[in-house]
């Protein structure tokens, strides 16, 4: 007589009952990491923003790289503006200005290029990403220096002659736009 050899169906052993998570088990750790990286991600924005105005902002009233006047505070006291400090070697930036990019088309937005060289290199890379957010160049850091700024990109809100919001780092284009909303 031949038989055949058939895989059996084993039923799961307790220890793979232990170890298999439930779909709930899984939303909470996510919910967890989101939590701790939120934690981090502020106790990084106030670590960098001390040095960063809180209460009176510096002066920023300058020509952008298309000969537009802008000043700040002025602006603010319209609509909440974007102030986006950001460099064409900072490699965070690559990833935070599209977004800063996305929002230039129906809220406030200034940028500032710090040391990034003259203004023809810095409009150059702006023609070359097709970034249409205004650009105040800041080829000395200077400017930078005056707003506390320590790391790129550093964005700040600023909302009748105030900051109302500081991010620094990687950001979303929805935590930018809610920070504008919010205002």
């Amino acid at each position: 007589m031949i038989t055949k050899n058939t895989p059996s169906k084993k039923a799961p052993s307790t220890q793979d009952k232990k170890s298999a998570k439930k779909p709930w088990q899984w939303v909470k750790d996510i919910v967890k990491l989101v939590i701790i990286l939120t934690l981090f991600s502020i106790g990084m924005d106030t670590w960098r923003g001390q040095d960063m105005p809180s209460e009176e902002i510096p002066t920023l009233a300058a020509h952008t790289l298309d000969q537009q006047w802008v000043d700040i505070e002025k602006m603010s006291y319209e609509k909440p503006v974007l102030l986006y400090f950001w460099a064409t070697w900072c490699p965070v930036c690559k990833l935070v200005s599209p977004s800063v990019d996305w929002l230039a088309d129906k809220y406030q937005v200034v940028s500032v290029a710090i040391t990034s060289g003259e203004n023809q290199r810095v409009a150059q890379f702006m023609k070359y990403k097709k970034y249409n957010f205004p650009v105040i160049n800041d080829p000395t850091g200077k400017i930078g220096q005056q707003w506390g700024v320590t790391a790129t990109p550093s964005i700040m809100i600023i909302k009748d002659g105030h900051i109302s919001s500081i991010t620094t780092g990687a950001t979303t284009p929805i935590g930018l736009w809610l920070r504008l909303i919010f205002a």
